[in-house]
């Protein structure tokens, strides 16, 4: 299965295909220098094989790669994090403690 994570900028949204069919979605805001996590949703019949672990990873590394900051409102994206703690760089020092990580 080739799964491709693609930036649609317009509508704010990180989308994932396997061979050309969308199975997960990340919705996102930018104001500013931060980039902020609203909702991470996989399609059911692709849940549970780690689809979405990859789509928040090339999400991040995305953010990442624009020098933006990182606020985790989805509750699977700071889960993410929190369970990978070499991107906890991406959230702000400050408001890190707001996010409970």
């Amino acid at each position: 299965m080739d799964l491709q994570v693609t930036d649609y900028p317009d509508e704010e949204r990180f989308e994932m295909r396997a061979d050309g069919e969308l199975v997960g979605v990340v919705v996102y805001h930018i104001r500013g220098p931060a980039m902020a996590f609203l909702h991470t949703e996989t399609e059911e019949g692709f849940r549970g094989h780690g689809v979405a672990s990859r789509l928040i990873q090339s999400s991040l590394d995305a953010a990442r790669a624009r020098h933006l900051s990182v606020l985790p409102y989805c509750p699977y994206v700071k889960q993410w994090i929190a369970e990978h703690p070499s991107y906890l760089d991406l959230v702000p020092e400050d408001r890190r403690q707001g996010f409970g990580l």
